[in-house]
């Protein structure tokens, strides 16, 4: 999976992941105000089916939509091409950037170590 999401496919494919499954009619109602026109999200959803994120199956005379990937394996995706692209493939980079330009404290700090040494013990 190296295809990646426009700000509006990845919108909609939060509301598919949180929902699970839903017709373009339920996934407007969760959209925020100014609501988009159907046209335009049953548009981005087509989009999302052609690039494999998204299915459908038959119901009555509409479709019912789910995503085909995990929002779990898209994150890791995002974050690795995140660290590859920007922090030239070193997560200590990326951890030292956000730890200096977002003032993270020494107890948040001391969490997220113990979380990739918990990782780490797993492996």
């Amino acid at each position: 999976m190296e295809k990646q999401l426009t700000k509006a496919e990845e919108q909609l494919m939060q509301v598919l992941w949180d929902l699970e499954e839903a017709s373009v009619k339920e996934i407007i109602t969760q959209l925020p105000a100014p609501k988009p026109a159907y046209n335009t999200v049953s548009t981005i959803i087509r989009i999302l089916e052609n690039k494999k994120f998204v299915a459908h199956k038959a119901q009555g005379r509409g479709h019912i939509y789910y995503p085909l990937i995990k929002k779990t394996d898209y994150s890791n995706q995002s974050l690795n091409k995140l660290v590859d692209g920007y922090f030239g493939g070193s997560f200590k980079s990326m951890v030292s950037f956000f730890v200096k330009k977002n003032d993270i404290d020494i107890v948040e700090l001391e969490s997220i170590l113990d979380k990739i040494n918990d990782k780490k013990t797993e492996k």
